[in-house]
């Protein structure tokens, strides 16, 4: 397929002239540095960090099998969502698409940057229309967001359904696959050559257990990752990231057990759920939590919160009416959930 990536930017965009920081005009080995107006007295955090990150992505790229190239690293995946407005959507004019329900930063992102957003509403099975989808879409429409697995419904979309999108789009489309790693399906990365306008977001923050980092990752064409970078904030990924990212990546082993400890922890967490009466759904998922409907899902989530059990209520989500979603945790904390799940009617009614 044939996808001119310029002439979807903005104009603005198209002739920006990027930031020029000291670092990323230098390349090579040196030993003194005084292009950067850094303090040179508290070594090592007071120099600037790598603004492209070459180690980490090298890193990431042997793993998922992606060029470094095609890899950008923002912070978290909120990052290059944002990137992908300020890079493709003209305020006011442009559109972009999204299944319904689905992660609320996508419309964040659109209200932030003035940019019209089209809901298309998935079925009762959690699933959506490929043609429904593209008909939403026209001339102004610049994104279509597709989260697969898919949050809060947990569910993954079949790969058939996302290409018919993909090759059917004019735009970018993009597939957030922040938690693709607890999912029977094994995502688009290794289909990346194929389709010149995916991006498929990733993250740290899941199957390798490490939110508090704030790293996410995008993967595209390298014409399409030229552009984050030239949009970017010089040094948005700081070098204590960086530092914990390369020691984190050679872990990869172990996050692979933690991934099969979680699966086998959410299908547990689920059969116990459905021992509870007042539980009337369990959904099927493929991410690192459930989504359950119950009788009545505000005072289930205030019972839990007033015995210091954090969850999130979906009530007022789209579709998911009388629904709360429940993160699985630790052996302890599951057994801690249920143990106080099974004494919420008895308590309250």
């Amino acid at each position: 397929m044939n996808i001119d990536i310029q002439k979807l930017l903005r104009p603005n965009i198209l002739r920006l002239k990027p930031y020029s920081s000291a670092r990323s005009e230098f390349k090579g080995d040196a030993s003194v540095f005084l292009d950067a107006n850094e303090n040179p007295l508290n070594p090592p955090y007071n120099r600037y960090p790598d603004p492209l990150q070459h180690q980490v992505k090298e890193k990431i790229g042997r793993i998922k099998g992606v060029p470094s190239d095609s890899i950008f690293l923002g912070v978290g995946s909120d990052e290059p969502i944002d990137l992908l407005y300020r890079a493709f959507c003209v305020p006011g004019k442009d559109n972009v698409v999204a299944i319904d329900p689905t992660y609320g930063m996508y419309e964040v992102c659109a209200d932030i940057n003035d940019v019209e957003y089209r809901k298309v509403k998935l079925d009762t099975s959690f699933d959506f229309d490929p043609e429904q989808l593209l008909a939403a879409s026209d001339k102004q429409t610049k994104l279509i967001f597709i989260c697969s697995p898919n949050n809060p419904t947990g569910n993954s979309f079949s790969e058939e359904k996302i290409e018919k999108v993909i090759t059917g789009f004019h735009g970018i489309v993009i597939i957030d696959e922040a938690y693709i790693d607890f999912s029977s399906y094994p995502g688009f990365a290794r289909k990346l050559g194929s389709f010149p306008n995916l991006v498929i977001l990733q993250t740290f923050s899941k199957a390798w257990g490490s939110a508090g980092i704030r790293l996410g990752m995008a993967f595209a064409s390298p014409e399409i990752i030229a552009v984050f970078n030239k949009i970017k904030y010089p040094y948005n990924i700081n070098q204590l990231t960086q530092e914990h990212a390369l020691k984190l990546l050679d872990r990869n082993e172990e996050r692979i057990d933690w991934v099969k400890t979680l699966i086998n922890a959410r299908e547990k967490l689920a059969l116990e759920l459905s021992g509870l009466s007042y539980v009337e759904m369990i959904y099927p998922s493929n991410a690192n939590f459930l989504l359950i409907k119950v009788d009545n899902a505000n005072e289930l989530y205030n019972y839990l919160v007033n015995n210091g059990i954090i969850v999130r209520n979906r009530n007022n989500v789209t579709l998911c009416s009388g629904c709360v979603r429940i993160t699985v945790g630790t052996a302890e904390e599951n057994e801690e959930l249920i143990n106080t799940l099974k004494t919420y009617k008895t308590t309250v009614g």
